[in-house]
C-alpha cells in the first residue's frame, strides 16, 4: 500500500523531478517506509512506500524491468499475484524475478499481455506503467474503486496522484473550487466521480484504464476504457437457496484468505455488527495465528457496541483492543482527523481514530466489513425500495392529488421522514431513477435552494448515474439494481474514499473482503427471492451457518457513529460556530439561511439533525486548510 504520483508531457527532466519530489512530500503519510523518484524528458514518476509484501529494499519503487524499459509506480495489493506468476509460467514466460513482490509480477504481466493483464488481477490497485520504447504511459484503477487515482490536465501535461493534495502540491494546478460540484456535495455530502471539489481535478473511474503518448497529453486524447463490468442482465439459474448459501460461503472464505497475504502484523476492525463479526470469524477460521481486533467504545452507552464486540472477541479468542473515546480525547484528535481529509466528506473522523489506534498497536494491515450492507441488502433502503415497488397504486394516483398531499405533508410534518415523503409524492413518476436518489439525499431540493445560491445548483448527479444504470436491469433484479446504485454512489464516493484517506493518513492498509469481484459477480446475479427471502442479510447470515452467535444475528443495527449532536452543542460548539459563520460569508451560499440552519440545530429543530450541519463545517475547514478559493 503506497502513494503514487507523476507528471507526463511538456516538461524537462529537472522540472519533472522537482515536481514529483514535491508531490511525494505531500503524501509522506501514505508511505513512511521508503520514497523514490524517476525523471526523464517529458516524464516524472514518484512513489511513497508502505511495505506489506517483501519488506526488503528490493521492493523499492519506481520499479523497472528490462534494463529500465518498463517503469512502474503502484499503489495497492494484487492478492492473487502468485497465481498470476504461475499463469505466466504456464504460458511459457519465465522471467528472472529479482523480488518477491506483487509489483514485479504485475510489471511482467503487463509486458506479456498488455492491457489484458487487468483481466488476471484480483486486488485493489491504482498504477502507472511507463514504456520507454513506445513512449507511452498506461494507467489503471481496480474494478471496485477501492484505491483512488486523481488526475488533471494543465498546459499540455498530465498530472496524476493518489491524493488531491499531492496534485495541489505541484503548484501548477489552480486551487479553485468546482462550483458545479457544490450542489452535489450539499445533496450527498460528497462529490461523485469523475468530478471532485477542485476545478480541473478529476478521478479516474473504477474499472477503467487509459494510455497516453508522452507527446500527446492534452485532454482531447484522453479516452478511458472500461475493462470490467458484471453482466447486469444475467440472472442466475440457481433456484436452490442452500446451493446459493454454499457458494457465498465458499467465495467469502476465499476472499478473506486472499486478503491475509502479508509480511506484516495484521488485524481487523470489529464493531460487533454482522459484517465485521463475519470477517473476524472467517479470519479466525482460515488463519493460523491469533487475530487482533479493534473497536471504538463510548461513555455514552446508547452509542457503544462494546458488549457485542467483546462477545465476538471472546468467541474467536482474538487479541482485542477497546478504544475508549471521551469528548476530551476526541477534541484532541479532531484537528488531525479533519486535516487528514484529502477531499471533504460528511464522515471520516471515526475511521481516522480507529485506524490511528490500530496503527499505534503495531498493526500495518487491517480487514474491514465495509461492503457487506451494499452486497447483501443490509440497509433500510433495500426494504424501502421493495415496498415502493409494490405500491403501484400511488404511482397511478393523479399527479395533482399527490402534489397536493405533498404540500400539506411538507407544511405540517415535523420530521425528516415527512419531508422525504413529501418530496417522494412530488415526483412525476415512481420509476427507480426518480425514487432512489431521494434515499441518499441528505437534504431535500427545497433545502438546497434555500442555502445555496441558484447559480450553483445543477442537475442531480445520482439521478444521472442511476438513470444510465436503469436500462441494465429487469423487474426481477430490483435488489441488484439497488445494490449497484449503492456501490456506485454512496460506497465508492463516500465510504471507500473516506476509508482510504483516513487509514492512509496514519499509514494503515485496509482490505475489504466483501468487495472481491468474484463474490460481487455471483451475488449480483442472484434473483431477489434468493437474495432477500424474508429479512435483510439473510443470505449472508445463512451462508455463515453457526459461525455467528444469535446475539449478533438478532441485534438491532446501530451503525458506526459518534455522539456528534451532544459534542457539537457542547465541547465542539465554538469550533463549529466559527466555521459556520465563515462559510456563510462565501458568495455561493445564502448567508442568512446558513446561520439560520445552525440556530435551528441548537434549538433542537427536528428537521435539522447534526448531519445536516456537520458536513458544512467540514467543507469550510477543508476549504481553509487547502486554501481553496
Amino acid at each position: 500500500m503506497c502513494g503514487i504520483n507523476g507528471i507526463v508531457g511538456k516538461i524537462n527532466k529537472q522540472e519533472a523531478y522537482d515536481i514529483v519530489s514535491k508531490m511525494n512530500l505531500a503524501m509522506i503519510h501514505r508511505g513512511p517506509d521508503d520514497a523514490g523518484c524517476y525523471a526523464e524528458e517529458n516524464i516524472g514518476l514518484g512513489h511513497r512506500r508502505l511495505s506489506i509484501i517483501d519488506l526488503s529494499s528490493a521492493g523499492h519503487q519506481p520499479m523497472s524491468i528490462d534494463n529500465g524499459e518498463l517503469q512502474i509506480v503502484f499503489n495497492g495489493e494484487i492478492y492473487n499475484f502468485e497465481e498470476v506468476r504461475n499463469h505466466l509460467t504456464q504460458k511459457g514466460f519465465t522471467p528472472e524475478y529479482k523480488t518477491k513482490t506483487d509489483t514485479e509480477v504485475l510489471l511482467y504481466a503487463y509486458k506479456y499481455f498488455g492491457e489484458k493483464c487487468l483481466e488476471l488481477l484480483n486486488g485493489m490497485f491504482a498504477f502507472a506503467i511507463y514504456n520507454k520504447r513506445t513512449n507511452d504511459i498506461f494507467i489503471a484503477r481496480d474494478r471496485m474503486g477501492i484505491k483512488p487515482l486523481y488526475y488533471s490536465f494543465v498546459n499540455g501535461s498530465l498530472l496524476f496522484a493518489s491524493e488531491i493534495r499531492s496534485i495541489l502540491a505541484s503548484n501548477i494546478v489552480d486551487r479553485k473550487i468546482n462550483h458545479h460540484a457544490l450542489s452535489d456535495y450539499i445533496r450527498y455530502q460528497t462529490v461523485h466521480a469523475p468530478a471532485t471539489m477542485i476545478e480541473n481535478v478529476y478521478m479516474l473511474m473504477p474499472a477503467h484504464y487509459f494510455k497516453l503518448n508522452l507527446h500527446a497529453c492534452d485532454k482531447e486524447y484522453f479516452k478511458p476504457i472500461e475493462y470490467w463490468k458484471y453482466n447486469h442482465q444475467k440472472i442466475s439459474s440457481t433456484q436452490n437457496y442452500g446451493e446459493a448459501c454454499e457458494q457465498v460461503k465458499h467465495l467469502l472464505e476465499a476472499s478473506v484468505k486472499r486478503r491475509l497475504i502479508a509480511d506484516v502484523p495484521f488485524g481487523a476492525f470489529l464493531s460487533g455488527g454482522i459484517d465485521s463479526s463475519a470477517i473476524v470469524g472467517l479470519m479466525s477460521k482460515v488463519s493460523n495465528q491469533q487475530v487482533k481486533t479493534f473497536s471504538v467504545t463510548f461513555e455514552e452507552e446508547e452509542f457503544s457496541e462494546a458488549k457485542y464486540a467483546r462477545l465476538i472477541a471472546n468467541k474467536f479468542n482474538t487479541d482485542h483492543t477497546e478504544i475508549k473515546l471521551t469528548p476530551s480525547d476526541f477534541m484532541q484528535q479532531l484537528p488531525a482527523a479533519l486535516n487528514s481529509m484529502d477531499h471533504p466528506s460528511g464522515d471520516g473522523p471515526n475511521t481516522f481514530i480507529v485506524s490511528k489506534v490500530t496503527k499505534q498497536s503495531g498493526i500495518t494491515m487491517a480487514l474491514s466489513g465495509l461492503g457487506g450492507d451494499e452486497v447483501f441488502c443490509g440497509y433500510d433502503v433495500f426494504t424501502r425500495m421493495k415496498k415502493i415497488a409494490e405500491m403501484k397504486y400511488i404511482g397511478a394516483t393523479p399527479s395533482f392529488l399527490r402534489k397536493t398531499a405533498a404540500y400539506f405533508i411538507d407544511n405540517f410534518g415535523k420530521t425528516i421522514a415527512t419531508e422525504k415523503i413529501s418530496e417522494l409524492l412530488s415526483q412525476d413518476n415512481f420509476e427507480f431513477e426518480n425514487v432512489y436518489p431521494l434515499t441518499r439525499q441528505l437534504v431535500t431540493e427545497s433545502w438546497l435552494t434555500k442555502i445555496l445560491s441558484k447559480d450553483y445548483i445543477h442537475e442531480n448527479e445520482v439521478r444521472k448515474i442511476v438513470s444510465t444504470q436503469s436500462r441494465w436491469f429487469d423487474k426481477n433484479h430490483l435488489l441488484s439494481q439497488t445494490s449497484w446504485a449503492e456501490i456506485s454512489t454512496y460506497m465508492q464516493n463516500v465510504l471507500l474514499r473516506d476509508t482510504d484517506q483516513m487509514s492512509m493518513a496514519v499509514a494503515l492498509e485496509v482490505r475489504v473482503p466483501f468487495l472481491d469481484y468474484t463474490l460481487i459477480e455471483y451475488v449480483m446475479q442472484l434473483n431477489d427471492q434468493i437474495k432477500f427471502p424474508h429479512t435483510p442479510k439473510k443470505l449472508l447470515i445463512d451462508s455463515l451457518g453457526d459461525l455467528l452467535p444469535s446475539e449478533i444475528v438478532n441485534r438491532k443495527k446501530m451503525g458506526f457513529t459518534l455522539p456528534w449532536k451532544q459534542w457539537m452543542k457542547n465541547e465542539l460548539k465554538t469550533m463549529c460556530e466559527e466555521h459556520i459563520y465563515s462559510l456563510a460569508k462565501r458568495n455561493y451560499f445564502n448567508s442568512e439561511a446558513i446561520i439560520s440552519l445552525w440556530n435551528k440545530f441548537l434549538n433542537d429543530d427536528a428537521k435539522t439533525t447534526w448531519s445536516r450541519v456537520w458536513y458544512l463545517i467540514v467543507l469550510e475547514n477543508w476549504l481553509q486548510e487547502n486554501n481553496i478559493h
